[in-house]
C-alpha cells in the first residue's frame, strides 16, 4: 500500500513553485502535501496530490522536470509521541527513512530570508500567522 509522490525539479527563484501550483489549481490538482528544499540554485520540490497522472501532464506541458516514485504514507494521531513509534518500529527493522514530510495540514512551515517582511505581507491576507504557543494544542481531525 503506497502512494505516488512527485518530485520536481525548480529553479531557486520568485514565482517559480507558484507557477506550479497556479497550473495545479486551474487543472482542479489538489495538492494533499508537499515539501521544499532548497539546494542553491535549484529545489527540489515533492508533491502528494489527488490526481498524480493528471499533475503530471501539467508538469509536462509546462516543461518541468518531475518524477514518479512511490511512498509509504501512515496517518498518525495527533499526539505525543506517535512520530517517534512509527520512526521506531522502522529503525528496528533496520529499514532507513531516507526523507519525510506531513501531508494535510492546517500548519505549514515557510522559510524565507527576510521573515518581517513575509509576516507583513501575509498579516493583510485571510491567513493565519502562527505562534510557537499555537503548536501546543492538539489538531483535531475531521469526523472525530
Amino acid at each position: 500500500m503506497s502512494v505516488q509522490q512527485i518530485s520536481v525539479f525548480l529553479e531557486s527563484q520568485p514565482g517559480h513553485l507558484s507557477r506550479v501550483l497556479d497550473a495545479f489549481v486551474a487543472a482542479k490538482v489538489s495538492v494533499r502535501g508537499y515539501s521544499a528544499s532548497d539546494t542553491g540554485d535549484y529545489g527540489i520540490v515533492r508533491f502528494i496530490v489527488d490526481d498524480p497522472e493528471r499533475a503530471m501532464q501539467v508538469l509536462q506541458e509546462l516543461g518541468a522536470a518531475a518524477t514518479t516514485a512511490e511512498v509509504l504514507c501512515v496517518r498518525l494521531d495527533d499526539k505525543p509521541g506517535e512520530l517517534a513509534r512509527v520512526m521506531g518500529i522502522m529503525a528496528g527493522c533496520g529499514i532507513n527513512v531516507t526523507y519525510s514530510y506531513s501531508l494535510i495540514s492546517t500548519y505549514i512551515a515557510l522559510s524565507v530570508k527576510d521573515l518581517a517582511r513575509a509576516e507583513e505581507l501575509l498579516a493583510g491576507e485571510p491567513v493565519e500567522l502562527m505562534e510557537q504557543h499555537d503548536l501546543v494544542r492538539p489538531i483535531a481531525p475531521e469526523g472525530r
